[in-house]
């Protein structure tokens, strides 16, 4: 049995704006995760490289750094780590752009809770299977 298999997944959500968090926070909080949360994108980097990371959710229109470009790097430092885009600018977002940064899901804002409920347990599946 490995690490991962012998804890709950460990799911960092990124926001700048504080209610958002707390309402991704309330909506997940009863789904199996560890939730970590962070308010920045150098606040989120900071917890990748100290915490095991097994999914990234990320707003993308962010101060300093866009959504896109956290993913990015969380790619290069975590690279098992799922990484999901929330955002209410779909439209604007290149799909290209999402591809190459191997995002696995985009999901609009206003999130509806059951939908999101469900693209996390699609992505922890997935890292279970993976093992």
């Amino acid at each position: 049995m490995s690490d991962a298999s012998a804890r709950l997944p460990l799911v960092l959500l990124v926001d700048d704006e504080p209610r958002i968090l707390s309402a991704l926070r309330r909506t997940l909080r009863r789904e199996p995760y560890e939730l970590l949360s962070a308010e920045s994108c150098a606040e989120a980097l900071r917890v990748i490289e100290s915490q095991p990371v097994d999914v990234v959710l990320s707003d993308h229109k962010m101060p300093g750094m866009t959504g896109l470009q956290l993913l990015e790097r969380v790619a290069a430092r975590r690279p098992r780590a799922i990484r999901l885009l929330i955002t209410g600018w779909t439209e604007s977002i290149p799909p290209e752009e999402i591809r190459a940064v191997g995002v696995r899901e985009v999901i609009s804002k206003p999130w509806e809770d059951a939908a999101l409920k469900e693209s996390l347990r699609r992505a922890c599946k997935d890292l279970a299977e993976r093992g």
